[in-house]
């Protein structure tokens, strides 16, 4: 067995703090489960670079109030996304937070660039499923 680095160490700490508040705070397995599926969905549409498949996880109002046309998404289809990890969270019974880090190559610059990001889920009791809030990542901001 490989031996812990010790930088290594604050992550691994990091990672059980998080499995252990979102294992003890949403309020039944039933929703536990759904939000590990979405946000497993969610990491794997980021990381494949999928900006439609993510889009069918944000929440239906928030797509209302924010629509993406063609081109939009031919603008998401500029960037690479080169790495997605998540960093912590927290999950209540309706609410749940995850703090990210993704890594994005420009494809015509082939400049990379790394940012944080908050994804806001609410449970939706009647579709049985959590929805993206805070809608897709902004990774143009402070450009």
């Amino acid at each position: 067995m490989r031996a812990i680095r010790r930088s290594s160490l604050p992550l691994l700490v990091l990672l059980t703090a998080l499995a252990l508040t979102i294992g003890g705070c949403a309020s039944s397995g039933k929703q536990r489960s759904a939000l590990e599926r979405v946000h497993n969905a969610w990491a794997s549409a980021m990381r494949w670079n999928d900006i439609e498949g993510a889009w069918q996880l944000v929440d239906q109002e928030v797509r209302a109030e924010r629509p993406m046309g063609e081109l939009a998404f031919a603008r998401y289809g500029q960037l690479q996304v080169t790495g997605y990890r998540a960093l912590g969270g927290q999950a209540g019974q309706d609410e749940a937070l995850r703090e990210v880090e993704i890594r994005v190559v420009n494809r015509h610059s082939m400049a990379e660039r790394t940012l944080r990001h908050t994804e806001r889920w609410r449970w939706d009791p009647d579709a049985g499923t959590w929805w993206n809030v805070s809608g897709l990542p902004d990774f143009w901001e402070g450009e």
